[in-house]
């Protein structure tokens, strides 16, 4: 608990835990402004409190101009897909960006859901365009965010989430400065070729160049805003911790709000 008083409990109970009567009124104005106070916090989880301003030394809210923009990263059989399908059955309020991709659909993936699937050469049209916020190269095979679908949910004061790998969030790093970047790792490198080898989706040279991968990606933490450590069969507290960083993010008095 990150407190001792319950719910219920007055803040100046005496030593038996039973309140001796009505507070002196010091006390009394003090804890109706802990009260106002924690309502105020409950508020911003739903995001009523938009973002503030100083203005003649006081705080106050003002509209938001754009939601949060956050990255999540990490490298392959990390359990990124499983922790953004857990936000989403929790029906977690975020604008979950579906990435392009050029690689084969797996059996158990949806298009327009898991991925937008399309060709190689349809990837490079829009590229060409400029319609995607930020393409790699990963595994042999083309990657990218595209752009408008993010840019209209940010303009309507939406969070955002967007699942891309460490090249991509070099580059939204880059574009968007206020995005907030998360990365989701494994407990150690022997629980990520266990996680690869149960997947059962890649031959021993593709496992191989994974792992080789993955390294480079590990490497890259100390760039990110947060870290989170998905452990074996623990990803309930994953997902709360990413909770938690959205909620943060989003109770901050200047909020890092993305605008594209």
């Amino acid at each position: 608990m990150c407190c001792s008083v319950r719910c219920g409990d007055s803040l100046f109970a005496g030593k038996s835990g039973r309140a001796p009567g009505p507070p002196p009124p010091a006390e009394a104005a003090a804890e109706a402004g802990i009260l106002a106070s924690g309502r105020a916090a409950v508020r911003c989880w739903g995001r009523a409190v938009s973002g503030h301003h100083q203005a003649s030394g006081r705080l106050s809210a003002t509209p938001a101009s754009g939601g949060i923009l956050s990255v999540l990263s990490g490298p392959a059989g990390v359990g990124k897909d499983d922790l953004i399908r857990t936000l989403k059955a929790q029906g977690f309020p975020m604008h979950y960006a579906v990435t392009m991709t050029t690689r084969p659909r797996r059996p158990s993936e949806v298009d327009g859901v898991d991925y937008h699937f399309v060709t190689p050469a349809v990837f490079q049209e829009l590229r060409a365009a400029g319609e995607l916020l930020e393409s790699a190269e990963v595994h042999g095979h083309s990657y990218g965010t595209p752009r408008a679908q993010v840019r209209a949910a940010l303009a309507a004061g939406k969070n955002v989430l967007l699942k891309i790998d460490v090249q991509g969030a070099t580059s939204v790093r880059r574009l968007v400065p206020e995005a907030v970047l998360i990365f989701l790792a494994p407990p150690s490198v022997e629980a990520l070729r266990e996680r690869m080898a149960q997947r059962g989706t890649e031959d021993a040279d593709d496992l191989a160049r994974r792992l080789r991968d993955a390294a480079g990606e590990l490497a890259q933490v100390a760039s990110y805003d947060y870290l989170v450590v998905n452990h074996t069969g623990r990803l309930a507290a994953a997902v709360e911790q990413v909770k938690a960083i959205v909620v943060a993010e989003s109770c901050r008095t200047v909020p890092r709000r993305a605008v594209l």
